[in-house]
Formats: C-alpha cells, structure tokens, sequence
C-alpha cells in the first residue's frame, strides 16, 4: 500500500474549470427564458405537463403515480403532518431505507419544524431536527438551525489513489453528531447564496458492525499513512458557502434547464490542527430536450479540489470519492479516494410510457492527490441502462445498471441520479463526504 502524500498549498486551476462548464453553459438557457416560469397567463402552481410515453401507459402504473402525487406537497413547500422517510441516506446504505417523520408550519407558516428519523437494509440510522424561519425579507431569506446524528455501520473504502486495487475492500463505522446553523438568501428566483456554520464533537470511526460484515475492517487492513484519520478523530468546526444558479423546470425530474453550483468550505481541527483544510466545488447539469421532451440529454459534471497547509493533511471521510450511483455506476460505492477528483456523465432518457423513461448512459472520472493530476487521461469509465419511474415533478425510483472493467453493478435508488446524496435533512452531508 502506497503512502499518502502530504497535500501541498495549490490553486485550483482555471482549464479544468473551463473544461467542466464549457459544455455544459453553451446549452443553457438564459435567465430570461429559464423553462422552469410559467406563461403569464397561467395560475401560480402552474406545472409543466409530462409528455406522453411512446407506449400506451398501463392503467396500474397512472393510477399509483397519481397517488404519489396527491400525498406531497408543492417542490418549495412539503406537506404538513405525518410522513414516511424512505431515502436521502448517504451512497451504500443499502436497498431500502425508511421511517418516520413529521413537519409542520407554525406561526401562520412563518415557521417550520421537521422531525424525522430512518433505518436503512445496512443499519444504517440517521436522525435529525430542524427548525426554519423560511419567509423572511419578504420571502428572500430562510434561517434556521438543525442537528443531525448519523451512525453508518459498514462504509467501504479500498485504499488510497486512482490505482487502488479492488481485492483491498474494507469497511469501517462512522458515528458523528453535527449541530450548525443556516441561512439562504435568494437573490433572484434562480439564483441563491447559502451559508452554513457549525461544529462536530469528536466523531467516530471503528471497526464495520451490522447484522453481517462480510469486509475486513479498515481499522486492521490501512494503517494512518494510508487511510489519514483512522487513529484519531479530532472535533471540528466547519463552514461553506454555496452559489447555486437553478434553472430546472424541476428539481425532482428535470427535464429542462439546468443547475451550476460553487461551494467553498472549511475544516478546522480543534485539537491538533493536523486536518484542517479547505475544499472548492464545481457542479454543472444539464438537460436538454432533443427536440422534443419525450427525449432528454442529462450532462452532469463536478469537480472537487482540496487546499492543506504544508503538513496537513484530509481525512478519508471528508477526502472526495467516486464510484457508485452518482458517479461511476459501474464501480462500487466508494471505489477511489483521493484529494482531489472529477466526475463526468452523460444520459439519454426517452419516455418510454408517459410516468417511465429509459435511459443509456455513461460516465467518466478519476481522482488524484495533486490538481494538476486532473486531466482527460486514465479516467475511469463505466456505461449502462436504466429506468426512471416518476410523476410530473419528482423522480420515485430508478434502476441503474452499470459495468466497467470490474463487472456489473446495480442500484435501487429514489432519486435522479445527478442529485447529490443527502441526509433525510434534505441539506448535503458534512461528514462523510458522499459522491
């Protein structure tokens, strides 16, 4: 096992950002025109109609889609009352996830209150509150605080670099609780700045546990050169900011417009400073109907940069990962580690039946230990098929089948598979960082 190399003082380079959104930005529309405003004349709620499939659709699928639609709320506005969580856990938690929860807006809706708690096939358990002030400013700002308490029994991690080997899969446990405030600013309908502060007391990582533990333990295969943080885990505090610009019709099913973020965020050690670093993120996607919206080009690119002092160094749970059903879906969850790493995909989704598309796609990214390491050679590539089941503003379930040079791969997800992986909070995760 190789060594892990000191992370090094860099700047993030303006050609791979160039390379990211070149594509991406020729295809997107301008704000004046985002696909996602209704005409004039339409009622507020407007939605955008689903294209009819190019097969008659069955009648038990319509009606079980037309019941998911009568049991959530509007995209910017959930439902009150009792619901069940059944997703939004972190990249390899399994086939299914679940359980309760409740949200409610109080005060003539000037605040928000959300509860919820889920289990998912592995054990996996996250729990969390939040509170929101959501129509500030007149209806411009949302503040609000939330703590999160997450327990992921069995995380793979194989090692660190693009050349990482297969056979040395591992798992480990990591347990943490995280306490933070947040606030959005939306400067215009499209257009948001976001910012989030909080601290996390002495995370965990041990050795893998669950019903089975099929892997041997990182703890016991890596030693602290090759897997940085395994001996000690030290509190943290943390803060980003994120600029997000959404010009999707839809945030659950888009199928026009398109979503580029930039999120910069920092990591101080509190105890030894040994991991203190900053880390800078671009994210672009892009959905293009092909002339008609029964058919749809999805391009997705993201880039991730870690900065460290000399001597510093990233710990493997907050270090970037590709591999899984958000990047490499012909990899394992979690295939390669590395301080810095890039990841491109590319779908055709036709609709199939009215509330079905299929899809082909393929996908591309490696990770490195220097930026300059970050270009279009030995990327690793994966391709595939999939279906697609959602109603007219959010994605149900997809199956993504996937191969690349290590075999075949497949996910059960209920999400689009250009969204980032989530906690049930519906906010990114801190700890670990998820693809």
């Amino acid at each position: 096992m190789n060594s892990y190399p000191v992370v090094k003082e860099h700047r993030t380079p303006f050609r791979i950002c160039v390379l990211l959104f070149l594509p991406i930005l020729l295809l997107a529309p301008r704000p004046g025109f985002a696909q996602e405003a209704p005409p004039p004349s339409l009622p507020p709620g407007w939605i955008t109609p689903t294209p009819k499939g190019l097969v008659a659709e069955p009648a038990l699928l319509r009606k079980l889609v037309s019941t998911s639609e009568s049991t959530v709320g509007d995209e910017r506005s959930p439902a009150d009352g009792l619901y069940v969580e059944t997703g939004n856990m972190i990249t390899g938690e399994g086939w299914i996830s679940l359980g309760p929860g409740y949200r409610r807006h109080v005060l003539d809706g000037r605040l928000f209150i959300d509860v919820s708690a889920a289990v998912s096939w592995k054990v996996y358990n996250v729990a969390q509150a939040s509170v929101e002030l959501p129509g500030l400013a007149h209806d411009r700002l949302t503040v609000g605080a939330q703590v999160i308490r997450q327990d992921f029994l069995q995380v793979d991690y194989f090692g660190l670099g693009n050349d990482s080997h297969a056979s040395d899969q591992s798992a480990y446990r990591f347990t943490n609780t995280d306490t933070f405030g947040f606030a959005t600013v939306r400067a215009t309908r499209w257009l948001s700045v976001s910012g989030r502060f909080g601290g996390i007391l002495r995370p965990s990582l041990s050795a893998a546990a669950g019903r089975s533990v099929p892997l041997p333990s990182t703890v016991d295969l890596f030693s602290d050169a090759s897997a940085p943080g395994i001996v000690a885990q030290p509190s943290f505090l943390h803060g980003d900011v994120l600029v997000a610009a959404d010009l999707r019709d839809h945030k659950g099913h888009p199928t026009g417009g398109g979503l580029y973020q930039f999120v910069a965020a920092a990591y101080s050690d509190r105890d030894s400073g040994t991991y203190s670093f900053r880390r800078y993120e671009v994210d672009a996607a892009q959905f293009v109907p092909l002339f008609t919206k029964r058919w749809i080009l999805a391009l997705h690119g993201r880039e991730v940069f870690s900065d460290a002092s000399s001597g510093h160094v990233v710990p493997i749970y907050l270090m970037p990962s590709l591999g899984g059903k958000n990047t490499l879906r012909g990899y394992h969850d979690y295939r390669y580690h590395d301080n810095d790493m890039q990841a491109f995909s590319a779908e055709v989704r036709c609709a199939l039946f009215t509330h079905l598309d299929a899809a082909v796609f393929a996908d591309a990214g490696k990770v490195a230990s220097r930026v300059a390491d970050l270009d279009v050679r030995h990327l690793k590539k994966s391709y595939g098929a999939g279906l697609r089941v959602h109603n007219a503003t959010a994605t149900l379930v997809r199956l993504d089948v996937g191969h690349s040079v290590e075999g075949w791969q497949m996910f059960i997800k209920i999400s689009d598979p250009f969204k980032r992986s989530v906690p049930i909070s519906g906010r990114s995760a801190v700890v670990p960082y998820v693809p």
